[in-house]
């Protein structure tokens, strides 16, 4: 038997768009990391499976936060500080992941920071405009 698997081109992240993040069980993972005091005696493997699955929750995030800081103005603050994080989260996402505590730490920091951003955009969102 074999398994096909279909393949979609979506470099303006349309389709990433319309699914929301599920936040919850990223913001009980970051807790738990942050729970952690010494080593937590996970193997290597394990953390680096940790770390990545906070990268992908990362440029998850990121994406929102890039998709609502372009529905502000170009002259807008909470815009231009948008730019300044994901233009970290670029960086911090560009070192290679590793199966330390530390890394996994970084990470779980970087989604949360990434997590207030988007709130804090959300709030200086314009409100819609209603037609009667």
């Amino acid at each position: 038997m074999t398994s096909t698997h279909l393949v979609l081109h979506d470099p303006e992240g349309h389709l990433e768009a319309d699914l929301p993040l599920d936040r919850a069980p990223h913001e009980c993972l970051i807790k738990a990391v942050f729970g952690w005091t010494g080593d937590p005696g996970l193997a290597p493997a394990d953390l680096q499976q940790i770390a990545l699955l906070l990268t992908g929750a990362a440029r998850a995030v990121a994406g929102d936060v890039r998709r609502a800081a372009d529905l502000l103005p170009d002259e807008h603050a909470a815009r231009a500080l948008a730019d300044v994080v994901l233009d970290e989260a670029d960086r911090r996402l560009a070192v290679r992941v590793e199966g330390t505590v530390r890394c996994v730490q970084g990470r779980a920091r970087l989604v949360r920071a990434l997590y207030e951003r988007l709130d804090r955009l959300v709030g200086a969102a314009p409100e819609p405009v209603s037609t009667p």
